[in-house]
């Protein structure tokens, strides 16, 4: 089961609240909403380091099922994810630094900065939605009609009943493997007839 789409909704929305209890200490000044700012930047930088690391463990697994264009997207999706990982990791710093020592100004560009890297986040999140609505879903679709048309002309190369029905069923079984091998990667739960299927 791919864990990078569950983890990515948190490198998301944490972003997003550190940036507002951010901004909220910037007008406010208090020494307590300095330091749950702080730490609520700690816990985006942890999950954006965290979905970094699965989506660079899921990468691989959905390079394949992707168009040319898909993969190429892929590749920049993942430098961009490092680089977010590694300025959160840094603006978490300014902060807390910031935070501790007291100093305003240290942590109103801790804040000025993670606001931008949340706007690149959301982007990001664009990014990774297009790859799979976008590349993923219709290279199954291309990949299913690819097999469905070699089986065909094969067929009608055929004489034989049997045999033509004997290429058909077998491009069906590609077709199950593919879904298969997708709803795994996904963390899709298996139809009831697959079930059925990988239990005999």
């Amino acid at each position: 089961m791919m864990l990078h789409p569950a983890t990515a909704h948190f490198a998301m929305v944490l972003p997003i609240v550190a940036s507002v209890f951010g901004l909220i200490y910037l007008f406010t000044r208090s020494e307590g909403m300095s330091q749950i700012s702080s730490r609520i930047t700690l816990f985006a930088a942890l999950a954006m380091i965290g979905v970094w690391y699965t989506g660079n463990e899921a990468g691989p697994l959905i390079y394949d099922f992707l168009s040319t264009q898909g993969q190429h997207e892929l590749l920049e999706h993942k430098s961009l994810g490092l680089y977010l990982a590694i300025a959160m990791g840094v603006i978490a710093l300014l902060k807390i630094a910031g935070c501790k020592m007291k100093k305003f100004m240290l942590e109103a560009i801790a804040v000025i900065l993670l606001v931008a890297v949340t706007i690149i986040t959301l982007f990001q999140g664009k990014m990774g939605g297009e790859l799979v609505y976008n590349y993923g879903m219709p290279f199954k679709s291309h990949t299913i009609e690819k097999m469905l048309k070699k089986a065909s002309v094969s067929a009608g190369e055929s004489e034989e009943s049997d045999k033509k029905v004997e290429l058909y069923e077998d491009a069906i079984d590609e077709i199950d493997s593919l879904s298969q091998k997708v709803d795994k990667i996904y963390g899709n739960p298996l139809t009831q007839e697959v079930q059925t299927k990988v239990k005999e």
